[in-house]
């Protein structure tokens, strides 16, 4: 639960600055998108409260309190603060959170919004600097037999259950030139599907201030 909502609260920040600090009723919609999330999960606002709550103690996540004439509490990631990340670093670390282990291929292919990178060995340069830090967040699990790379993974939930990973790791797909190209098909129509349910959310939510007034 707190790596969902610490995601979405870090990929939000990027694609939505306009919404960004999140209302409770934005980030809960963000945490349950049905794109660019795998799993795909049922947050209650009741959970992702208590998540940025449990994160605020070790500095992950911060509440903003409504100022003057504003009405809701809001709430913001501190990562970037508290470990000291690079904009390109946070990006794969946000696309891991959201999205669970992934192949530098498919991480390059998915941050396109997130942050440009210009070449695979850009994104491996970000990894392996998350990798070797003295607190490491990322880790290179073992290459799962039929799979032509290994896959990255986040430490930020606990200790890595690799046996279970690798059975939950989707089949692989021949023809590499034709699958790279078709994910970065999928990931644009994924964030184009992401930005519109956002905009919808801010929307509802601009029209439910405007009513209640």
């Amino acid at each position: 639960m707190q790596v969902r909502v610490l995601g979405a609260l870090m990929e939000k920040q990027v694609l939505t600055p306009d919404v960004y600090p999140m209302t409770l009723n934005g980030l809960v919609t963000a945490c349950n998108q049905s794109s660019s999330r795998e799993p795909v999960m049922r947050v209650e606002p009741a959970e992702a409260e208590q998540a940025v709550l449990d994160m605020k103690a070790i500095k992950l996540t911060r509440v903003v309190h409504p100022g003057s004439g504003e009405r809701a509490t809001k709430y913001r990631h501190i990562v970037d603060e508290t470990l000291g990340l690079e904009p390109a670093e946070q990006a794969v670390l946000t696309l891991l959170l959201l999205r669970g282990p992934q192949t530098v291929a498919e991480l390059r292919a998915r941050s396109e919004r997130l942050h440009t990178f210009a070449s695979s060995a850009e994104v491996e340069l970000a990894l392996r600097a998350l990798a070797t830090r003295d607190d490491a967040l990322v880790t290179l699990l073992e290459r799962i037999p039929g799979h032509k790379e290994a896959r990255w993974a986040h430490l930020l939930g606990g200790p890595i259950d690799a046996q279970a990973l690798a059975v939950a790791a989707p089949a692989p797909v021949q023809g590499p030139g034709r699958i790279e190209a078709l994910e970065q098909r999928l990931a644009a129509l994924e964030s184009a599907y992401a930005q519109l349910t956002a905009d919808f959310a801010a929307l509802r939510e601009a029209l439910g201030d405007l009513l209640a007034d």
